[in-house]
Parts: C-alpha cells; sequence; structure tokens
C-alpha cells in the first residue's frame, strides 16, 4: 500500500513536469504562444496561424514524443527485467538498430513519410526489430538452458554494429533528399511529424503498454532468479519470449516515429526503481512516466535553447544519458 501511494505521488509529480514542460514548449518557436492564448486556440477562440502551428506542427509532435517516451520506458523496464541486467537497453541490445534498418528497407519502397504509407512505417521497424531480436536469441540460447541474460548485452552489441551497417549500406541507395531526412529522423530529430504520424504509433502503445503492465508478476517472478521463477510455476522460456516480442514492439515502434533514441530504456527504469522499488507493478507505470518527462523535455530544449538552428532531441538524451551509463557502469562494479 506504501509503495502505490509512493507511485501515486510520484505519476502526478512527473505528470505536473510534463504538463509545464508542454506549456513551455507551445509557447516557443519563432511563433510564441501564451498560455492564456493556447487556452484559447483549444477552445476554437485562436487566430489562424495560431491554430496552424499549434494543432498542425507542435501538437503532434508533441503527442508523439509522449507515445515514445511511454514505449522506450516501458521496453526499457521488460529488458531489465527478463535479462536481470540493469545496462539492458533496447538500443544497447540492437534493437534499435534493427529498427533502424527496417526503416530503411520500408524507404527503398516508399520514398516519403508522410501520407497513408507512413501507417505502415512501425511494422516494417517492428520487423527489422525482431529480426534483431532473433539473431539475438540464437547467439545467446542454449539448449537445455534457453536464453542467457547474462550474454544479452555483448550479443546485443555486435549486433547492432551489423544492423548500422546494413543501415548506412541501405541509406546509400536512395536519393539524396531523401538520404538527408532519413538520416535527420534517424538521429532523434522529431521535426516534421504528422497527425498521420500520431495514428500510426497510437494503437502500437494503447494496447502494448497495458499488455506490459499485465506482465508486471511474471517480471517479478524472473527477479526471483530461474530455478525460483520456474518453481513457482512461471514457464521461463516461453514467457521470456513472450515478454522480449513485447519489448521489441514497444521500443520498434517508437524507433519508427522518433527515431534511433537511446539511454532512455537505460534511464527511465534506474529512475523508476530509485522511486518506487523493484516491484514491476510499480516500476512500469512509473517508467513510462520517467520516460515522457525525459524525452518531451529533451525535445522542448533542443527547439528552444538552440533556436533557429534547433538540434535532434537524440543528442540531448545522449548528452544526458552517456555519463549515466557510464555512472551505473562504475556502481555496478563495486
Amino acid at each position: 500500500m506504501i509503495r502505490k501511494k509512493q507511485m501515486l505521488f510520484y505519476m502526478f509529480i512527473l505528470i505536473l513536469i510534463t504538463i509545464i514542460t508542454i506549456l513551455y514548449g507551445l509557447n516557443t518557436g519563432s511563433l510564441q504562444i501564451s498560455p492564456f492564448r493556447v487556452l484559447l486556440t483549444f477552445l476554437g477562440q485562436g487566430t489562424q496561424t495560431e491554430q496552424l502551428v499549434l494543432f498542425d506542427y507542435r501538437l503532434p509532435r508533441i503527442i508523439i514524443t509522449i507515445l515514445a517516451g511511454i514505449g522506450l520506458g516501458i521496453a526499457g523496464a521488460i529488458f531489465q527485467g527478463v535479462a536481470r541486467n540493469p545496462l539492458a537497453d533496447p538500443g544497447i541490445l540492437g534493437i534499435h538498430a534493427g529498427a533502424g534498418a527496417g526503416l530503411m528497407v520500408y524507404l527503398m519502397f516508399f520514398s516519403t513519410m508522410n501520407a497513408v504509407p507512413a501507417l505502415s512505417i512501425p511494422l516494417f521497424t517492428f520487423i527489422g526489430g525482431v529480426i534483431a531480436a532473433i539473431t539475438i536469441i540464437l547467439f545467446t540460447f542454449e539448449r537445455g538452458k534457453g536464453i542467457l541474460p547474462t550474454k544479452l548485452i555483448l550479443v546485443g552489441i555486435a549486433v547492432a554494429a551489423g544492423f548500422n551497417a546494413l543501415t548506412l549500406y541501405l541509406s546509400l541507395q536512395l536519393d539524396e533528399k531523401t538520404y538527408s531526412f532519413a538520416a535527420s529522423w534517424l538521429l532523434g530529430n522529431v521535426w516534421g511529424r504528422d497527425w498521420i504520424h500520431v495514428l500510426a504509433l497510437f494503437p502500437w502503445i494503447c494496447l502494448l503498454a497495458p499488455l506490459a503492465y499485465f506482465k508486471s508478476r511474471t517480471l517479478n517472478a524472473f527477479a526471483l532468479g530461474d530455478e525460483m521463477a520456474i518453481s513457482i510455476g512461471t514457464k521461463l522460456k516461453t514467457e521470456r519470449i513472450k515478454l522480449l516480442i513485447l519489448a521489441v514492439a514497444l521500443s520498434s515502434a517508437s524507433v519508427a516515429m522518433v527515431g534511433g533514441i537511446g539511454f532512455i530504456g537505460l534511464i527511465a527504469p534506474h529512475i523508476a526503481r530509485k522511486l518506487v522499488g523493484p516491484m514491476h507493478e510499480h516500476l512500469i507505470p512509473i517508467s513510462a512516466f520517467v520516460g515522457i518527462v525525459i524525452l518531451v523535455l529533451s525535445d522542448t530544449v533542443a527547439r528552444s535553447l538552440f533556436e533557429p538552428n534547433a538540434i535532434p532531441a537524440g543528442v540531448i538524451v545522449s548528452a544526458i544519458g552517456a555519463p549515466y551509463f557510464l555512472y551505473i557502469l562504475f556502481n555496478s562494479k563495486k
């Protein structure tokens, strides 16, 4: 009960931070819109320019970062739970690299990331992520023991390198304009997202995030160790594969819309664990909200502090995530 109250308290704080960040983000850019004018625009009282900027440019971008923050935060919590490794992250494991290669394959068929074909982008990135995950599983699986969590990180790094090479090769087959936009997309530049992209990502997050929460007890069983998990009736191999597919789907769909932004899946569960403890029924929701705060705040900072030459949100996340990764790595050796 105490942990649940803590979860609700921190959830309220994180929601408050997100709302403040969003209001600030809506007020930044070439056209500043005050919170009062934002409210009037939502009520249909804004000018035509304010409605255009708010509804066609800024709002879709913010919703995309919220949805992707949820997906990346939860995916990181699942990967760390399955691997029982605090350094597990979709980016480090190579899932983002596989999803990025899937995006390039999409561009081989469709030269645009807008309009109706954009609805299929998460499917291509999911297939790429699944292929990366299958490759990792093949190299970490041992007969009689199943998937060895201790090998996931090392194999993931090698797989990521291979898929990054494939992505580079495929990108060189694109025309200059498409390549430039795709490269910016993969770096985590959320500029140019439209309602079609919101529609493409929304069902993935809305369906898979609750499913991840319902798997909290299974993840808690994994934390006890393989032998204990089996003794309490957990189907270890089957559940591990199900959870990996779930995490791959969440991270790949998110990568489809915000690019290969790394470290959110690493940082969010760590912060959540310090706030509400290791039980996944508390950890997963807080990881989702921490992911939202990190991504929304990073995108807002990238747009507002570096005007008029905004930088990709992925650069801000990496600037925070890389030192944090080293901090975790250093502490894990103690």
